[in-house]
């Protein structure tokens, strides 16, 4: 029997509210959502994670995995090479730990 991965989106539907990812506009405003099974306080309309289910022959599916925050760092090459370099994420004295992320056509001279 072999595997078959699907990725499936998330638009248009209400799963990243449910797995608490997404935040409503009455939520994002007041920055008080929860977010990795506790409360978390933020500004922002979505913070990352992950989730996996499996399906079995039955057409049952079940959820076997979900990560959230630093537990996303295997899944994201780009913090492995940031981890190599010098000053690796740069992080200290951030007001938070993704602070340093910019868009590429946002960057101060």
């Amino acid at each position: 029997m072999g595997w078959t991965f699907k990725w499936l989106s998330s638009a248009r539907n209400d799963f990243n509210y449910d797995y608490h990812v997404s935040f409503r506009p009455e939520e994002a405003p007041s920055g008080v959502g929860n977010y990795n099974y506790r409360p978390k306080s933020n500004g922002l309309a979505e913070l990352p994670g992950v989730s996996v289910f499996y399906k079995d022959s039955d057409g049952t599916i079940f959820h076997t995995y979900s990560s959230y925050e630093r537990g996303l760092d295997m899944i994201n090459v780009g913090y492995h090479f940031l981890d190599l370099a010098p000053k690796g994420r740069d992080e200290e004295g951030l007001p938070h730990s993704m602070s340093w992320l910019r868009h590429r056509d946002r960057y101060e001279d």
